[in-house]
């Protein structure tokens, strides 16, 4: 089977670089560059925009014509893209989870993502949103990832990875654009965007709505040997506005989400369940370059609010007649809300002869204000006497009471050209948390410039993952109880990094990895504590070579092995080995055809867990684009999971599943999209 799938992949890429040679040979007076826009240049190492082959971290940068170029309808089809991460997704509500370099959770919570550089994470979990459901490609101008801690620089979370998606301003857009997506599992969607100017500010809008069935994967047995299919709908709403001025910047957004409950949330399918979320974002920025003589200034205040609605019909956790003394099913309605408002300022000093001097400080407070719950059972899985009840605010019942979490930190960083040719970063942060203490987190990384063409870097970080508020006072819980007192976890980790361009068309990159987890918080028995400590060790190698004016091929492979400490064994979960290829090819004007494969394997199970290894699998995706034709529309045709494959993530030991979660197989959306 291997030998026949890879011999499928070689003949598609045979197929592309041999009609893209022909292409060139042929149409060489067109001249038709690919334009990929800025993905040499990256800010989230620093905090300051760089070179990407000379930023003092392991980074990879996708910019609009990336997604394009890919075909991508959504955010995680992009970030598996990234070598270092694979993106899988938990049995709750489909959840995704951003795997860094072996480091793969229920929660996800040791990947930072932030949006325009401030982070969205939910304090209950540790998450994104308990129903995150991604962001719509079409307003994103481009993503930024590096792989390994960031703590020097974000704080909390900023463990495995960090994911930065920006949004469009009125620039990226310039003027008017509407577009529609239409596709298999009934998937519809639709959006309007607008860039210019408003009076003296320069003005972006966008606002789209989708909808979609979702695919109808089947679990072969959940947690009560039942079988059907998983529950992946999905309703969203996403709006968002961009107003600058002069050094000013406000942005704000509301999202909406009313999704299915995946594979159950105790495991077992739950077809008919709902949940919802309403996210809110405000926040102020202020940015100036020469505030003062060698001094920059920037800072930014904003508040974000999320709201787990209670949905109907409620969450079944088990059917009727899975569980004794529950003959309408084991019921669990749980849904909160939050909100955080933060503060910070930073100023970068270059007076210094060879240095670049960055200095913050900043506050934050979390604060979960409200937690609803109706459910028919008690902490011992009990039937409630009263049957379904609403728990809101009685101690006795409910699973969590509010709670509330104040942060302050410094940081400071130094660039230093230490003598021609060599640069070192030193960074360091120090947190203050109201309810766990603090944290002080060290990076260190060399850029030695080895020659014209060549670049290596080695670098040394530290990180830490906050206790979520789930962890810590979860009450009243049958299978998860928090503990006050518990410690967050830690990760050291080492990087060696090659950038080297032979030639003008190729630039290779390779960088080995080692790391160090502990005080990993684990469920012993019933009771949150940290029990866990892991290490790896990996590399990460990528390529783009612009094999002609009109082709492009771009690959990157991953190879990591994870231990869990206190048994010796694999972690589990995560691919040891993944191999990435894109082919872009521009065969006339105005037309392109992309190809992407990826190709996951050898995923052990977790420590304890019998089960067999989980099987490998490869995906082919196309992509047929057209531009600017009939007044300014472009058309792209995309098909997903060619040959089809049967797909599947792994499920956590935890959540009782004997099957592996499906992915989606074959897959076909048209998109149509025009530019005023």
């Amino acid at each position: 089977m291997h030998i026949l799938i890879r011999s499928q992949l070689l003949f598609i890429f045979l197929i592309v670089a041999y009609a893209g040679d022909a292409a060139a040979q042929t149409t060489e007076e067109e001249d038709l560059a690919l334009a990929y826009g800025d993905n040499s240049t990256v800010s989230i190492a620093t905090g300051s925009k760089q070179t990407l082959r000379r930023a003092p971290a392991v980074a990879t940068v996708i910019t609009a014509r990336d997604i394009e170029a890919m075909g991508a309808t959504d955010l995680d089809q992009v970030l598996e893209s990234v070598p270092g991460l694979h993106v899988s997704k938990s049995h709750v509500v489909s959840k995704t989870i951003y795997s860094f370099r072996g480091i793969h959770t229920l929660q996800n919570s040791q990947a930072l993502m932030l949006v325009n550089g401030i982070p969205i994470t939910n304090v209950f979990q540790g998450d994104r949103g308990q129903i995150w459901g991604g962001m719509p490609l079409e307003n994103v101008a481009r993503i930024e990832v590096i792989r390994g801690p960031g703590s020097a620089l974000y704080g909390a979370d900023a463990f495995s990875g960090v994911i930065n998606v920006i949004t469009k301003t009125a620039a990226d857009i310039n003027g008017t654009e509407y577009g529609a997506r239409v596709g298999s599992f009934n998937s519809r969607d639709a959006w309007l965007q607008h860039g210019g100017k408003l009076g003296a500010l320069d003005a972006a809008f966008y606002i789209g709505a989708g909808n979609t069935d979702g695919q109808k994967g089947i679990i072969q047995k959940d947690a009560i040997s039942a079988s059907g299919p998983i529950n992946e709908e999905r309703k969203s709403l996403d709006t968002r506005a961009d107003l600058s001025y002069e050094a000013w910047r406000f942005r704000a957004a509301y999202q909406q989400r009313n999704m299915g409950a995946g594979a159950g949330i105790a495991g077992a399918l739950d077809p008919n369940a709902r949940v919802s979320e309403n996210r809110l974002y405000l926040d102020m920025n202020y940015e100036q370059a020469n505030w003062a003589p060698n001094w920059d200034v920037s800072g930014v205040a904003g508040y974000y609010n999320i709201d787990q609605k209670q949905a109907d019909p409620t969450y079944t956790l088990f059917p009727a007649g899975a569980i004794p003394g529950f003959p309408n099913g084991m019921i669990g309605n749980p849904g909160h809300s939050e909100r955080h408002t933060h503060a910070s300022v930073s100023t970068v000093y270059t007076g210094f002869d060879q240095h670049r001097v960055r200095i913050g400080a900043g506050l934050r407070e979390d604060d979960m204000y409200e937690f609803l719950e109706t459910k028919n059972f008690s902490a011992v899985f009990a039937p409630l006497p009263g049957g379904l009840t609403v728990a809101t605010g009685n101690p006795a019942l409910v699973s969590m009471l509010p709670h509330k979490r104040n942060l302050s930190y410094v940081f400071a960083q130094d660039e230093w050209n230490v003598v021609k040719d060599w640069t070192l970063t030193a960074g360091v942060r120090h947190d203050s948390y109201s309810d766990f203490g603090s944290t002080t987190n060290p990076r260190l990384a060399l850029v030695w410039d080895a020659a014209y063409n060549v670049v290596v870097k080695a670098m040394h970080g530290e990180a830490f993952r906050a206790p979520t508020f789930a962890e810590q006072y979860a009450i009243n819980n049958p299978v998860q109880v928090g503990s006050a007192n518990i410690k967050p976890e830690t990760i050291s980790t080492d990087e060696l990094a090659f950038s080297w361009q032979p030639v003008d068309k190729l630039q290779t990159n390779l960088n080995f990895f080692t790391y160090r987890m502990r005080n990993i918080i684990q469920l012993v028995g019933t009771k949150m504590q940290n029990a866990g400590d892991q290490t790896g060790r990996g590399l990460e190698f990528e390529a783009t070579l612009d094999a002609s004016s009109s082709l492009r091929l771009t690959g990157n492979y991953s190879l990591q092995h994870s231990t869990d400490e206190a048994t010796g064994k694999d972690a589990g979960l995560s691919p040891h080995r993944r191999y990435f290829a894109r082919a872009d090819w521009r065969f006339m004007p105005l037309w392109q055809f992309g190809t992407t494969v990826n190709r996951v394997e050898e995923r052990m199970r977790e420590p304890g867990d019998p089960r067999a290894q989980i099987p490998d699998y490869t995906t082919v995706d196309l992509t047929l684009r057209r531009e600017k034709f009939a007044d300014n529309w472009d058309a792209r045709a995309s098909l997903t999971n060619l040959f089809n494959q049967d797909a599947r993530e792994p499920t956590f030991k935890s959540s009782g599943i004997t099957s592996d979660l499906p992915l989606a197989g074959r897959a076909f959306y048209i998109q149509l999209q025009h530019g005023l």
